[in-house]
């Protein structure tokens, strides 16, 4: 796998995972401490979720496939 290539789908889940963090720190502490200290599990999160991303990604697909044959 070439570097660069990981490089971006490092990026991407970080990013992506940031923001999910962050919203659930927002959404389970409250606006205040949510938005002031919610950035640093969201960064810690992020980037062990980044540098993971290829799991990340494969438990999503799971996750899809398992709740479209529930119905």
């Amino acid at each position: 796998m070439d570097g660069s290539k990981y490089m971006v789908g490092v990026w991407i889940v970080g990013v992506l995972s940031f923001i999910a963090i962050w919203i659930y720190a927002l959404a389970s502490w409250g606006f205040l401490i949510g938005l002031m200290f919610g950035w640093i599990p969201a960064l810690i999160g992020s980037v062990i979720l980044g540098f993971i991303w290829p799991l990340v990604v494969l438990a999503v697909i799971g996750i899809i496939i398992l709740i479209s044959n529930s119905h």
